[in-house]
């Protein structure tokens, strides 16, 4: 990923919690048949590795997992984004040299990946994924909520992820390269736009408090 140093992000906490609000990832392998996409939920357990370890399923009638991969893995996470228009810019008034741009969160993960059919291990598996998203529920499902043979029938029907990460890339883009005054407007507008995803970007622009 194309980092210019302004939108850096090296801090593991802040790295860790883009991947954990992601509520949907992309997992990319080069194969010898060219470049392999899969979207599916990720989490990351942060106790196993030097970096911690993504986790996830795919389908098994998915062909991504047959097809042996070339070199790492690639996991890729997105967090609030948002289009920025050069009027919010006070630069506009001054010199009219502005253009648009996207203001965005995003984490890449590399590393090798696994891919795993053990009943138990799946079992643990999605039982985890679904407490992490049943979790905020003010009656939350579990898989044990639905009969034992029911799920075993389900879990033949796809394959575990696995994922040791080795590397992360982040990049926090949030208007860091520009005059404090355009960034003041950038977060204003955003503030005010009718957006919700707009206004999740909003209090990410750093400004004077």
């Amino acid at each position: 990923m194309y980092i210019p140093p302004a939108f850096r992000d090296d801090d593991i906490e802040s790295i860790r919690a883009t991947i954990r609000s992601a509520r949907l990832a992309s997992l990319v392998t080069a194969t010898s048949e060219g470049p392999v996409a899969t979207p599916l939920p990720l989490f990351l357990d942060e106790s196993e590795g030097e970096h911690g370890v993504l986790y996830g399923h795919v389908a098994k009638a998915n062909p991504h997992w047959q097809l042996a991969p070339i070199g790492h893995a690639l996991a890729i996470f997105g967090g609030p984004e948002a289009y920025v228009t050069p009027s919010w810019y006070a630069t506009k008034q001054e010199t009219g040299k502005v253009v648009p741009t996207w203001n965005y969160v995003a984490v890449h993960a590399y590393g090798p990946v696994e891919f795993f059919q053990e009943p138990e291990r799946l079992l643990d598996a999605v039982t985890r994924l679904t407490n992490r998203h049943e979790g905020a529920r003010a009656k939350p499902w579990a898989v044990s909520d639905a009969p034992a043979d029911f799920i075993a029938a389900q879990l033949r029907g796809i394959v575990g992820v696995r994922i040791p990460v080795v590397r992360f890339e982040g990049k926090r883009k949030m208007s860091q390269n520009r005059p404090e005054a355009d960034r003041v407007g950038v977060a204003q507008g955003l503030s005010a736009s009718d957006n919700p995803h707009d206004r999740e970007v909003a209090p990410l622009i750093p400004i004077p408090a």
